[in-house]
């Protein structure tokens, strides 16, 4: 099936990623870091529906019809009901659920997408796999354009999963702080890190990144840089916005964040997605307004002096690069 494309109006800079090898036989994932000044609307066309080559012919009343129980079907689907029951079950919020997913059958389903092995992983892993490594990419792209010599610059990465963002920044000469709700996702982290380091002998740059199991509201200290990469999909608006409110107070240079865009096209995706639950998914998927993330981050004092966009079939994010009002730096 052909993926329909994103395209964005340019601005008065354009971050270009080196290319990396696909995982799928689809075109490659479109990964745009723009700078702010002159920002223009972005036109975006749909991916990943249905071409009509795609689908079987169907008489006009026919495909009124289907068109008519789809649109039913997603209005009287209720996952809050759901996300409610799962939370409830965990024995607390949203946090709590969120621990106990990825501390038992969200750990396996997860260990599998951001690995490496193609053996029992199915295409829609593969295509997350793929988005979430351009994300981790573009993070990385940004901060080696930035002022900032990562060799000896302090990181805390809040909510590290496996350690895709923290090694490589470990591998750089960073001081990394990594640290996960999950103390599963910390436990393969850390072993992924001893493999890093083991394939290195004699490196003089890589800085083993310290672990911890906490969650985001518990973080403390100071560092040059705060990154948080694909966890606030797991948190309504209010949560979110307070998070980042308290990641903002913990860095002192640098705030990268990626989010799940909320626009008509992409909750209309997800709430035909939430049609179908089932034990490999994952419990809940908030999207955010980008405006609420700007207005979180202005009233903790930053404002965004990049942002990116990451766009695979079944993956999309924002991403985020902030810095504190007071800073001349873009």
């Amino acid at each position: 099936m052909a993926r329909a494309g994103v395209s964005t109006a340019p601005l008065s800079r354009l971050h270009s990623l080196p290319p990396r090898p696909s995982l799928l036989h689809n075109p490659q994932p479109n990964v745009l870091l723009l700078r702010p000044q002159q920002r223009k609307a972005p036109a975006t066309t749909a991916a990943a529906l249905p071409t009509a080559a795609d689908l079987p012919e169907l008489s006009l009343p026919a495909a009124a019809a289907a068109a008519a129980a789809l649109a039913a079907a997603v209005s009287l689907s209720d996952p809050e009901r759901r996300r409610r029951a799962q939370a409830e079950a965990a024995g607390g919020g949203d946090k709590e659920a969120v621990r106990a997913y990825f501390n038992s059958t969200g750990f396996e389903r997860w260990r599998k997408i951001y690995g490496s092995a193609t053996e029992g992983v199915n295409r829609v892993q593969l295509d997350i796999r793929e988005g979430h490594a351009q994300t981790v990419a573009a993070a990385l792209s940004m901060l080696r354009d930035s002022p900032l010599e990562l060799a000896g610059t302090t990181v805390c990465d809040a909510g590290c999963g496996t350690g895709s963002l923290a090694i490589p920044l470990a591998a750089e000469g960073a001081d990394v702080l990594a640290s996960d709700i999950s103390a599963a996702m910390v436990s393969e982290a850390q072993r992924q890190a001893s493999l890093a380091q083991a394939t290195a002998p004699g490196s003089t740059t890589f800085r083993m990144p310290r672990f911890e199991v906490r969650d985001l509201e518990s973080l403390e200290g100071r560092y040059d840089v705060v990154v948080c990469l694909d966890v606030l999909i797991h948190y309504p608006r209010e949560e979110a916005k307070a998070m980042i409110r308290h990641l903002a107070s913990l860095a002192d240079k640098r705030l990268l964040i990626s989010f799940a865009p909320r626009t008509l096209y992409f909750d209309f995706l997800k709430r035909v997605g939430e049609l179908f639950p089932g034990p490999s998914k994952a419990t809940r998927a908030y999207l955010h307004a980008e405006a609420d993330i700007e207005d979180a981050l202005r009233q903790a004092g930053w404002r965004v002096a990049n942002r990116g966009f990451i766009s695979t079939q079944f993956y999309f994010a924002k991403l985020f690069e902030a810095v504190p009002v007071a800073s001349s730096s873009s």
